[in-house]
Parts: C-alpha cells; structure tokens; sequence
C-alpha cells in the first residue's frame, strides 16, 4: 500500500485576525473532505489553535503548531508549552524551521525540543536545510550535522511520529539566490536517507518521510512530488490562498 502524502501548510505570522484565520481554515477543511491518499495538516499561529479546534477539527485535516518549547510549566515568560499546545487541539509541530533557527534556536534546543514533543505525543515535522550550495557537495555535511544533533536519543521505536521537510534556505523567499530542482532535492533525500539508516536501523529508517519545503506551490508540486520523488510538501506563503493549498492537496491527492 502506497504511504500517503504529507501536505503541509505552514501559515507563519498569518493571518492578523480570527475571522480570516477561520475563513481559511473553513475553506481548506471542505476541500479536503474527500482526500484518501494526502494527509493534510495546517500550522496556523497559535493564538488561532483553540478556535480553529473548536471550529471542528475534521479526520482529514489536522492542525499542528509552528514551535514548541520544551519545558512543560514554568516561569519562561513568552514560550508555549506542548502541554498547553495539546490543550488547544496541535497534533503536529514544526521544530527547527530555518527561521526559528535564525532567531537563535540551537541544535541543542531543537534536540530537547524533539523529545518534549515526542513525549506528548506530537507527530514532528524537523526542517533542515542549508544557508549556502556549493558545487563541491560540502554543504552535505550540513545536513549531516543538523540530522545527527537533533536526533541524539530519538528512540527508534517512536519513528512513526517523524518526518523530515528539506528546505534550503538559499530558495526561500524575497532573499533567495537560486531555486531548488526536482533532481536537486531527489539528490539531497538520498543522503538524508541515508544518514538517517546510520542513525537508526535502516529499515525503519527509510519509513521516515522526506518532504520537500522551500517557494514550492501549485506550478512546481506535481514535479517535485513525481520527479523529485517527494513524500510531501512543506507549502508556506500558497498555504494562505485557499485555491492554490487546495490545488496543490488535489496534486498529492493523484500522485501514485
């Protein structure tokens, strides 16, 4: 049986209020009514989780948080924990996303993070990726390194709440020098893959998920999905439009 697609959509800082948070979310919980083979999960910010919960949460889209912090309670003004994430209805969470690790989370913190999540009980998507791609492959280390640290005592056991979303971060957004290719990510997977079966046993290694994140959207899912040979997508400014998320859901939904 062929695993189904991870179609995630992560909202960042948007939308600025409750009634266009649910607008969207109402819109793309419709048209994922019917999806067999796509998993969909949205990532709005979490001051919209408890309603967006409340709204109704469907069996075939899931809400998931775009951080998390470790602790559980405690005097750490500003943070959110996964208890109180739980509480507002996150199944999901993104660790170590690019712009996290800009505004300083460490392989350390992402590493501890991890292991709050998974033990309450999150489903985990860790993004990696690398700031720079030189012709010489030396950037693979990268990779390497960011894998190897944030997953020191990952029990093998709790593989099935894993997945990995490459997205190098050179073809993210207004700044970007280049964009990445089908055959470029296929490249990178591998090698995830493959420092993922020296981590872990490498059969359950290679049921971890690689997604594929970085200014991917309706004219490049289908190729990345089929050519790149992508297990998902990690969708952020075309998770806001309702059309373009729910085309790009219709894509997975059809990929074999």
């Amino acid at each position: 049986m062929a695993t189904k697609k991870i179609i995630a959509g992560n909202w960042k800082m948007n939308p600025v209020s409750t009634k266009e948070a649910l607008a969207l979310y109402s819109g793309i919980k419709k048209n994922s009514a019917r999806l067999k083979q796509t998993t969909a999960v949205v990532f709005p910010p979490a001051v919209f989780l408890a309603t967006l919960r409340d709204k109704g949460v469907s069996i075939k889209l899931d809400l998931g948080a775009q951080n998390v912090f470790y602790e559980e309670i405690g005097a750490f003004t500003g943070q959110i924990s996964p208890l109180m994430l739980k509480n507002v209805g996150a199944k999901w969470v993104i660790i170590g996303h690019s712009e996290a690790r800009a505004s300083g989370d460490t392989d350390l913190e992402i590493n501890v993070k991890i292991l709050s999540a998974l033990k309450n009980g999150f489903k985990i998507i860790l993004c990696i990726g690398e700031k720079t791609r030189d012709a010489q492959g030396k950037y693979l280390a990268v990779l390497q390194e960011q894998l190897e640290k944030a997953l020191v005592n990952f029990p093998a056991k709790k593989l099935g709440q894993l997945a990995i979303a490459y997205e190098p971060v050179w073809a993210i957004g207004k700044d970007a020098t280049g964009v990445e290719t089908p055959d470029g990510f296929l490249h990178n997977s591998i090698v995830i893959k493959k420092t993922l079966s020296q981590i872990f046993d490498p059969k359950k290694a290679k049921t971890v998920p690689i997604l594929y994140g970085g200014s991917v959207g309706v004219k490049n899912a289908e190729s990345f999905l089929v050519a790149g040979h992508a297990d998902g997508l990690l969708v952020g400014r075309e998770s806001l439009d309702i059309a373009s998320f729910s085309e790009i859901l219709k894509i997975a939904e059809k990929v074999k």
